[in-house]
């Protein structure tokens, strides 16, 4: 017996529940993800108080978002190794922190952006 089809709608319907299901466990489990949330809210402060230009924020914004993606990424690199093997492995060690190196490239970038947006406000 063939699993029943659904619609196009009711599909995308599905995924954006899915998706909106992730969003939650991340910001609400994932001391990682919760911080950098708090940074992204902090910097988003100070583009405020600064009072950033359109083009600023949009690197701003970018930033934020490209160090959370990458964060929630290798969360979920991290989860599945630790899925596939629960015990000290060094191949998975290794794989593990190749994703923490993701999010090390993505957290430069923004602290970057960061300092070429914000250093010439200060000084």
């Amino acid at each position: 017996m063939k699993p029943k089809k659904t619609s196009f709608l009711l599909g995308r319907i599905k995924s954006i529940t899915y998706a909106l299901k992730g969003f939650y466990l991340l910001i609400t489990t994932e001391h990682s993800i919760i911080t950098q949330l708090i940074i992204g809210v902090l910097m988003c402060g100070a583009g405020f108080y600064f009072k950033i230009t359109k083009i600023e924020w949009l690197f701003q914004i970018f930033a934020i978002g490209l160090v959370l993606t990458a964060e929630s990424l290798n969360t979920a690199i991290e989860a599945i190794c630790d899925y596939i093997q629960p015990n000290f492995d060094k191949k998975i060690g290794f794989i593990k922190d190749i994703a923490a190196g993701a999010v090390t490239f993505a957290a430069l970038t923004a602290v970057i952006i960061g300092a070429i947006i914000y250093i010439p406000k200060i000084v």
